[in-house]
């Protein structure tokens, strides 16, 4: 990040916020999937949970400007679609100009703050439908965790059927994230095994009055073949982590996006703070198996 970037970042935020909706409005849009029909979006939502750890570094996103610099050598890359984000850091992109053609995903539901006491109530703290229209970004994206051993969970059930249906009004995409969670006396954690992912796509995909615009973006798991037959929906893969083996990891996204119903990739951290800390390099992998 230049210091003259980071000057009209904090000009237009002291002295004129209305800069920001204006950039919104003349922001150039595209097709949500292109002539290819492949996606690759960056996740850049992880700071609003409280979640700033990458790889071995706890407090890696703790700095924005670095933050935003890794996430424009993304965005710059070819074959990189947008980004997805909430409105603080789309709002910075937006006045440095990284979304001119690229699509741009509101993150909507960030309440449920990792290691909290009430992480399971997964509050929408962050973008409505009403909102992402009005900023003339493509859709919003809702995290849901799903513990049939915590009552909070209902009230996010509630609230993500809302989103679906509330976001089909305006015609833009839902993207849903759902994960079975299970506890023990320490922790939870996403049950990464091929019955728990199938079971948390079939309550997601009924969400809502409508599953016209709605979008899954789910884990790479074991079993691929046989999740993916559990859905109709278009879906994404999430990043998951590339942990000590990054070549076993891409191999079988590289696998999984072969299936039908599978049309890209949204990835996060791994390509924004990669072994080596090569953003472009990074990238330009996840393309290529795209």
């Amino acid at each position: 990040m230049l210091d003259e970037q980071l000057r009209t970042i904090r000009e237009v935020r002291v002295r004129d916020p209305r800069a920001i909706a204006a950039a919104a409005a003349m922001r150039r849009r595209r097709p949500f999937v292109g002539p290819a029909g492949r996606l690759l979006i960056i996740a850049a939502d992880h700071p609003a949970r409280g979640s700033l750890a990458a790889g071995d570094r706890p407090l890696a996103m703790a700095s924005r400007s670095d933050l935003l610099d890794r996430i424009m050598v993304a965005v710059a890359r070819p074959g990189v679609d947008g980004v997805l984000g909430t409105a603080d850091v789309l709002e910075d992109l937006l006045l440095l100009g990284a979304l001119d053609g690229k699509i741009a995903l509101g993150s909507m539901n960030r309440g449920g703050l990792q290691g909290s006491s009430f992480e399971m109530d997964d509050r929408f703290t962050g973008y409505t439908a009403r909102g992402i229209d009005a900023a003339h970004f493509d859709g919003g994206k809702m995290l849901l965790r799903i513990d049939p051993g915590d009552p909070a969970t209902a009230a996010t059930l509630h609230a993500c059927g809302a989103a679906v249906t509330a976001l089909a009004e305006y015609g833009l995409i839902a993207m849903i994230e759902p994960f079975m969670v299970t506890r023990t006396s320490q922790q939870r954690s996403n049950d990464l095994s091929a019955d728990a992912v199938i079971r948390a796509i079939a309550i997601a995909s009924g969400l809502g009055t409508t599953s016209a615009y709605s979008w899954l973006k789910i884990p790479v798991v074991d079993e691929m073949e046989r999740v993916s037959e559990s859905f109709t929906l278009p879906a994404v893969l999430l990043g998951g982590d590339l942990g000590a083996r990054p070549d076993e990891m891409l191999a079988r996204w590289q696998r999984a996006l072969m299936l039908p119903n599978v049309f890209g990739l949204v990835v996060g951290r791994n390509l924004l703070y990669p072994p080596g800390d090569d953003v472009a390099a990074a990238v330009d992998t996840a393309v290529s198996l795209l």
